[in-house]
C-alpha cells in the first residue's frame, strides 16, 4: 500500500505568507502585532522551541518579546509580570512556555492570562468556551492538526479517532474538535488496558505521549492516518516522533513525519492566533 506524506512544513509554509499579507495590511493601519513569550527553566526542549516562535515571528513581523526567568524564580514575580502584560495595549499575545518547574502552580499562572490575550488557548476561559462549541482560541497543536485534515481531504465525520494522550495541550483540545466535526472519539492514556486493541480500531489515530518509537506497525490499522505528535531525541541526537515511522508508513494511508509533521503547523496556528488577537483588541473584529 502506497502512503501519503503529509507535509506540515510545506503547508504551514503557504499559511505564513498569507499571514504576511495580513500583518502588512494591520502595519498601514499603524498595528504591529506582538507576541510576549515566558519561558522559566532551562529546559532544552522549550528553548528549541521558543527560539523557533522567535525564528517564526521575524519572517512573518510579528513582533516578538521573550522573557526569561530561572529555575528558581518563584510564581509571584512571573504572575507581577503577567499582570503587566495584561494591561500593555502594545501586548497582543501571552504564552506561557510549557512545562513550568515542578514548584510552579501551572493552573494558578494560566488562570492570571487575559482571555483576550491567550493565544495558546489554555485558560480555563478558552478552554471552556472550546468545550462548549463557541471557541475563542483554539489551542495551536490540535487546530493544526485539523488543518492538516481538512487540507488533506482526510474525512473525520463517523470515523474512529484514537488519542494517545490526554494532556490539555494537545489530547483533550483534539477530542472536543473531532468530536464537533463527528468523530467517534476514545482517549487513552498509561493506564489504558489493552491499548493495543483500541489503536487497531483506529481510522485516525493521534500520538502524544512523549516516547520514541512508542507505537509499532502491530499497533495500526492497514490504512489508517497516523498523527505522530511526539518529539524525541534519539541516543543520536536525531529527532524522532511517537511512532516508529519507517515500520508504520507501509501499513498507512496517511502520516505526518517528524520533523516537518505537526510541529510547523503548531506554530503557524501560534501566529494566526496571534493576529487574530491583535484584530480583536483592536475592534477590527466583532
Amino acid at each position: 500500500m502506497g502512503y501519503t506524506l503529509i507535509n506540515g512544513k510545506f503547508l504551514a509554509s503557504i499559511i505564513k505568507e498569507d499571514l504576511k499579507i495580513e500583518i502588512d495590511s494591520l502595519r498601514k493601519k499603524g498595528i504591529i502585532p506582538s507576541l510576549a513569550v515566558i519561558l522559566v527553566g532551562e529546559n532544552k526542549a522549550s528553548e528549541k522551541y521558543v527560539s523557533f516562535k522567535e525564528k517564526t515571528c521575524q519572517e512573518i513581523g510579528i513582533k516578538s518579546i521573550v522573557f526569561k526567568f530561572s529555575e528558581d524564580t518563584q510564581e509571584e514575580e512571573i504572575t507581577k509580570l503577567i499582570d503587566e502584560l495584561n494591561s500593555n495595549p502594545s501586548v497582543n499575545g501571552i504564552l506561557i512556555q510549557l512545562p513550568l518547574p515542578k514548584h510552579i502552580d501551572q493552573n494558578n499562572l494560566l488562570l492570571k492570562i487575559d482571555p483576550l490575550k491567550d493565544v495558546d488557548g489554555f485558560t480555563p476561559y478558552c478552554l471552556g468556551k472550546l468545550l462548549m462549541d463557541e471557541p475563542l482560541f483554539v489551542p495551536c497543536t490540535p487546530k493544526g492538526i485539523l488543518r492538516m485534515l481538512d487540507t488533506y481531504e482526510i474525512g473525520i465525520e463517523g470515523k474512529n479517532a484514537v488519542i494517545v494522550g490526554r494532556s490539555i495541550i494537545v489530547g483533550k483540545p483534539l477530542s472536543l474538535l473531532l468530536l464537533k466535526r463527528n468523530a467517534t472519539v476514545t482517549i487513552c492514556h498509561s493506564k489504558t488496558e489493552s491499548l493495543e486493541e483500541i489503536t487497531r480500531r483506529a481510522d485516525i489515530l493521534c500520538v502524544a505521549v512523549g516516547k520514541p518509537n512508542f507505537i509499532t506497525e502491530d499497533m495500526v490499522k492497514d490504512g489508517a492516518v497516523v498523527i505522530d505528535i511526539g518529539i524525541n531525541v534519539s541516543a543520536y541526537g536525531k529527532i524522532i516522533g511517537d511512532v516508529d515511522f519507517e515500520r508504520v508508513k507501509e501499513k498507512v494511508s496517511f502520516i505526518t513525519p517528524v520533523p516537518g509533521g505537526v510541529g510547523p503547523m503548531t506554530i503557524a496556528m501560534l501566529m494566526e492566533n496571534t493576529i487574530f488577537a491583535t484584530k480583536l483588541q483592536k475592534g477590527l473584529i466583532e
